[in-house]
């Protein structure tokens, strides 16, 4: 374009001939002739290069692409499939990889086998619309690396969003973080998108009709909001979530987030959400915050009351003092037969029984697990000392720190004052004042005792007794008021002394 608007510029105020303008520019009298003709240059012949080693490889490429017209679309053949046939079949045919790849993918374009979809935009109206999904991500959590089920709802219209964490994406967590969304938003929206997850629903039935679960239906209803789900396979109906579950996993949790619990990297995703309310969105006029705030307006109110999270099962206590909840056995201080009550929460599971909750242990997310607690087998293992030793609950004690090494040496201590069966029985009824009073206090109790070499369960008991006492409040002086009418003088032996004035003052008195 430049060259013929300097050959035109030069033919009309320079040289003024065709001669002169092609000798002067070093060109073709012809291109001179050209560009005088019109100003805009004509589009050149592409010679296109010969493929001598495709053409043999062409006529067996067609017709595996022609039977891939009617083969189901996961069982069609990838450029990969058919270089390695032609590598097998054709062995004549020495051709690379990439050149049968640029091939396929032309000819699968011109066969209507690689389908490029139109997506509309959507517009939203204020508390329209939010969406729901988990995404995973990886958190340092007290000095070990945990896979995280991180929980995102994003409102549509202002396009703020809440991120929530948990080790599980369970039915429970999945309910409490959407009163957790809630609370977040301040309001419940009309309505929410999923996708088809196990949590919600049951059974994906014709078109978007579902068989939704029990609980999830009665949620729905005591919030008071519409669900939508996704056609399966097709993420891109609920791409705001999609593209926020991205956007925040790699803006604030890399590098990879350390924490000390899973309480910590809950407050410090909702401080990162915090944050992201001052961004803006694309060519929106306002930031994130500002139509949050608008939003609170339109959205529906909160409940007087949660729902019960809890999900309920009614095992029976079996021959080793525990129950089973869903396909892990949890121990109870409750007797053999007895049917209890299970509450599955998100995080833990509680064992009631007559109207009292007896137990309460860290859901565990495994399978045939026993999850004991030694408490709960005191009562048994006094009965049965010789099991104390080398039983499982004592084991999972240790692992998890709740054994000292104090009682340890205590123990020890007993064995050899009492014997072995004596002293271990001493110890456990040294544990069950760990009921009455507290591990904590015991512990405190029990290394006092070691340094007076005090090895006895009563001298614990006194321990304990007088700190308590200790710690008691003195209490105030109370004003009685009327009560003073009946005061009364303390009673003295003063009058009893004129007895002696009748007899001398030595002498025997008969």
């Amino acid at each position: 374009m430049e060259l013929f608007e300097q050959i035109r510029r030069e033919y009309e105020y320079g040289e003024g001939t065709i001669n002169g303008v092609a000798r002067k520019l070093g060109i073709h009298r012809r291109m001179v002739r050209e560009a005088l003709g019109d100003a805009i240059p004509r589009e050149r012949k592409i010679n296109t290069r010969g493929k001598p080693r495709l053409e043999p490889a062409k006529p067996f490429i067609e017709a595996i692409l022609r039977a891939d017209e009617n083969a189901p679309r996961k069982q069609r053949h990838t450029a990969h499939r058919i270089w390695s046939r032609i590598r097998e079949e054709l062995p004549a045919v020495s051709i690379a990889e990439s050149s049968i790849r640029r091939y396929v993918r032309e000819r699968k374009i011109e066969l209507g086998l690689v389908k490029h979809e139109t997506f509309i935009p959507q517009s939203y109206g204020w508390g329209q619309e939010a969406q729901v999904d988990w995404y995973e991500a990886y958190a340092d959590i007290d000095g070990e690396r945990e896979k995280a089920y991180v929980f995102c709802m994003r409102s549509m219209a202002s396009g703020g969003a809440f991120h929530c964490a948990f080790p599980h994406s369970s039915q429970q967590a999945f309910l409490e973080a959407h009163e957790l969304g809630f609370a977040y938003f301040l309001g419940v929206f009309k309505t929410l998108r999923y996708d088809n997850l196990k949590s919600a629903v049951k059974k994906i039935l014709r078109g978007h009709q579902r068989e939704e679960t029990t609980r999830f239906i009665a949620f729905r209803s005591h919030w008071g909001f519409q669900a939508e789900f996704c056609t399966p396979g097709e993420g891109h109906e609920k791409g705001g979530v999609e593209g926020e579950g991205g956007y925040f996993r790699r803006n604030h949790m890399v590098p990879v987030p350390q924490v000390a619990s899973w309480e910590a990297l809950n407050l410090y995703l909702r401080e990162e959400s915090r944050r992201d309310e001052e961004r803006r969105i694309g060519e929106r006029s306002q930031s994130v915050g500002a139509g949050m705030a608008l939003e609170r307006e339109h959205l529906r109110a909160l409940a007087e009351e949660g729902f019960d999270l809890a999900a309920v099962h009614f095992p029976e206590v079996n021959g080793s003092g525990c129950v089973r909840v869903l396909t892990n056995f949890y121990s109870v201080p409750v007797p053999v037969g007895v049917e209890v009550q299970a509450k599955v929460h998100s995080a833990y599971v509680e064992i009631w029984h007559r109207g009292r909750c007896v137990a309460r242990h860290e859901r565990c997310f495994q399978r045939q697990q026993k999850i004991l607690n030694l408490e709960h087998y005191l009562d048994a293992l006094l009965k049965k000392p010789g099991a104390f030793a080398g039983s499982t609950p004592l084991e999972q004690w240790r692992a998890q720190g709740r054994w000292p090494a104090s009682f340890d040496r205590f123990w020890e201590a007993l064995k050899q004052r009492r014997g072995k069966q004596g002293g271990t029985r001493a110890m456990i009824e040294a544990l069950l004042l760990g009921r009455q009073y507290g591990y904590p206090a015991l512990k405190i109790a029990l290394e006092k005792a070691l340094d007076l070499s005090c090895f006895d369960v009563e001298a614990l008991r006194l321990l304990l007794t007088a700190e308590r006492s200790e710690k008691r409040e003195p209490g105030e002086a109370v004003e009685i008021g009327v009560l003073r009418s009946y005061d009364r003088p303390q009673p003295t032996t003063k009058n009893y002394d004129q007895l002696l004035e009748n007899y001398p003052a030595s002498g025997a008195i008969q």
